[in-house]
């Protein structure tokens, strides 16, 4: 069945088993979801196939949100396109010295690949000071014949990087016009434009890897975009960021590298609107799908920034983006006994081919869904995903006992059991690092289960770090989906400031903030997306004098009437209101060090209300009940509760053990738990009163 209406809008996430589709009819607030399988050959496909799975017109869609995880594919198999580097005269090897850091942290073995080879590194001379001062002109003829010379050994794409470019860009630009007019594409990046922020090793990674995805995400874009104006549609499609906000196709062309990690952030996205309005403020979103886990802190209804990231090891992103702890835990992770006789599950994943065994595709090692497939805890006849009608649960049984119950000389079933503990207590321990060792009680905290795997391994994580409840989405299994939706449009920017707080000219500083607003606001504009209102928000990433790193202040003001009101006094106690927070007290008689500003304006699109996933009001549990289902649990095989999960009235109380299916996913409520079903559509899993 399709929907068929006039204003359709569409999320959709791409994962690396599983296409997830969101579709919410905005004339009738009625919504659909469908999961179809990642076609990672060419993604398009697998997002044309999910939307078609929903939408009887493509005419009728309005807007198309994408998470996509082209962008980090391409940088993990480096095949990005094949980039090359114009730097300063000397600098040619900032991105093999990195920071001094290695492979492997315990051992000097190890092998690095930098980003863009020695030999498409070429040097020109110029030079600017950290204090902006030029102190010698780029040299337009040296830069011509680099840019050259780099077409020549296939380059697709260049990087113009150039020492203190974030403190003027003036060398930067003039560069950029000369290799702007011979080079063949649009596939230009520069390094002040990426990141106006001192450290050199990180805007050069930056700019770096921007470049190299340009070719392959610009091809991917402009082919999806095409596939789509040929099936009718004529809305407008957005990019999700890493940063949670989206921004228009143009943009991501530009700037690929923000893409990265966008699926993960959609969902964090999804979890803080769904959490917040449901009366769960605070949650850790634990995102299960089929190659990993991930898992994010969302404090008073807001996720966490981080300003940069690493994709592999010496491959580093700094852009703001939501702050996410990533393993190898997911449905497909594969479980195995290593040389010392210990179970080990991941980081290794089966993906989205061949899949687990028992998907019957060709894999023959054990993986998490296996476990759960013969513990009983997935009902193999209604598969996820509509791949495939039936799961080999005899194959998930000769695969563990080949790998994993033989060599450790267990039966069957109490290795599955142990490997299900083993993916439980890595997640439990990622669980731990974004709250307990950041100085966060668990118990203030609700876990957000999502991903088509999470709500199987609610209880046991709730149990295990001591959070609050599990609060399970109405869909689990496409909340990165519904994340596209709700997600805000949003454009951040970084300007290094390095001033002492006694010397800072505040009324420049002022003047800087209402130019980065107004820069913001007009990229919103060129997006021709309508908003309900914007939002500036400002940050000062400061430290003591002699420290290394800084601590992010959010600053009480906004644009009004082309000022920002900041000063002296309202920076200070911000700080130290920030630094007592984060380490616990102040350091008397140090000086203030400012270093950074950073700017975010976000565009307001429609509130998306959660209260259309209510059940119906004609639910009853009595028509939810699907019987029963044996499962083992613990040391015992019980006779479960199993109920329609989406047939289920607000109130409905579960008490566990009962599997909870929908298509999109299964909720497994633990024996001396018990779950029951909001106002919103959620089910809460709590321990028994």
């Amino acid at each position: 069945m399709t929907v068929t209406a006039s204003r359709l809008v569409i999320g959709v996430d791409v994962g690396g088993t599983f296409t997830d589709v969101f579709v919410l009819d905005e004339s009738s607030s009625l919504a659909k979801i469908a999961k179809v399988p990642t076609t990672p050959e060419d993604q398009s496909h697998g997002l044309i196939d999910g939307i078609r799975a929903c939408v009887a017109e493509l005419a009728e869609v309005i807007t198309v949100v994408h998470g996509t995880t082209v962008a980090t594919n391409a940088l993990l198999e480096r095949k990005g396109g094949r980039t090359g580097v114009i730097t300063t005269a000397g600098f040619r090897d900032v991105l093999e010295m990195r920071r001094r850091d290695r492979p492997n942290t315990w051992g000097l073995w190890g092998t690095f690949e930098p980003a863009v080879a020695r030999d498409l590194r070429l040097e020109v001379p110029e030079r600017t000071l950290s204090d902006g001062t030029v102190r010698q002109p780029v040299d337009p003829a040296s830069v011509k014949l680099a840019a050259l010379q780099l077409l020549e050994m296939g380059c697709e794409a260049v990087a113009i990087i150039f020492i203190n470019s974030y403190a003027n860009d003036a060398n930067e630009r003039t560069a950029r016009q000369v290799v702007e007019e011979i080079w063949p594409n649009e596939s230009v990046t520069v390094s002040s434009e990426i990141l106006a922020e001192i450290r050199e090793y990180e805007r050069a990674s930056t700019a770096a890897l921007n470049a190299i995805l340009q070719p392959t995400v610009g091809q991917y874009l402009a082919a999806l975009e095409d596939e789509l104006r040929a099936g009718g549609f004529a809305g407008e499609v957005l990019i999700v960021q890493s940063n949670g906000g989206v921004m228009s196709v143009d943009t991501a062309r530009a700037f690929p590298v923000r893409t990265a990690l966008s699926g993960p952030a959609a969902g964090v996205i999804a979890a803080a609107h769904i959490g917040f309005e449901a009366g769960y403020p605070n949650l850790v979103t634990c995102d299960m799908g089929g190659t990993s886990f991930d898992v994010s802190l969302v404090t008073e209804g807001r996720a966490s920034l981080s300003p940069q990231t690493s994709i592999g090891f010496g491959m580093v992103i700094r852009s703001p983006m939501i702050e996410t702890i990533t393993i190898g835990a997911g449905g497909g992770s594969i479980a195995r006994v290593d040389a010392s006789g210990l179970l080990q599950v991941g980081p290794e994943s089966a993906g989205s081919k061949p899949g687990p065994v028992c998907y019957g595709l060709g894999n023959v090692h054990p993986t998490v869904t296996d476990a759960n497939v013969v513990l009983g805890r997935i009902n193999a006849d209604r598969p996820i995903g509509g791949r495939l009608d039936r799961l080999d649960v005899g194959a998930a049984v000769s695969a563990i006992r080949e790998h994993i119950a033989d060599p450790l000389e267990l039966e069957v079933i109490p290795a599955a059991d142990a490997i299900l503990k083993v993916a439980n207590a890595k997640m439990a321990s990622a669980i731990r690092l974004v709250s307990i060792e950041r100085g966060h009680d668990p118990k203030h905290f609700a876990a957000m289960p999502f991903g088509g795997g999470g709500a199987l391994h609610a209880g046991a994580l709730i149990r295990e770090v001591g959070l609050s409840h599990a609060l399970v989405p109405r869909y689990p299994g496409v909340t990165s989906a519904l994340g596209c939706v709700i997600a805000d449009m949003r454009h951040d920017h970084v300007h290094t400031i390095n001033r002492m707080l006694d010397e800072l000219d505040f009324s420049a500083l002022d003047a800087e903030m209402v130019a980065r607003a107004a820069d913001g606001r007009e990229v919103l504009d060129r997006s021709g997306v309508t908003f309900e209102g914007r939002i500036e928000e400002f940050e000062l990433d400061m430290l003591y004098l002699g420290q290394t790193h800084t601590v992010s202040v959010s600053l009480p003001v906004g644009v009004n009437k082309g000022t920002t009101g900041i000063d002296r006094v309202i920076a200070l106690a911000a700080f130290e209101e920030s630094y007592r927070a984060t380490y616990g007290r102040l350091l008397s008689g140090i000086p203030i060090r400012v270093m950074n500003l950073r700017t975010a304006v976000i565009g307001r699109r429609s509130r998306f209300d959660i209260s259309l996933l209510a059940p119906s009001p004609v639910a009853n549990k009595e028509a939810a009940s699907r019987g029963t289902r044996r499962l083992h649990t613990g040391d015992n095989w019980v006779e479960a509760q199993v109920f329609d999960r989406l047939s289920l009235p607000s109130g409905a109380r579960i008490l566990g053990p009962a599997i909870l299916e929908q298509p999109d996913a299964t909720i497994y409520v633990d024996p001396g738990l018990v779950g029951e079903v909001d106002g919103f559509g959620n089910v809460l899993i709590s321990e028994k009163a």
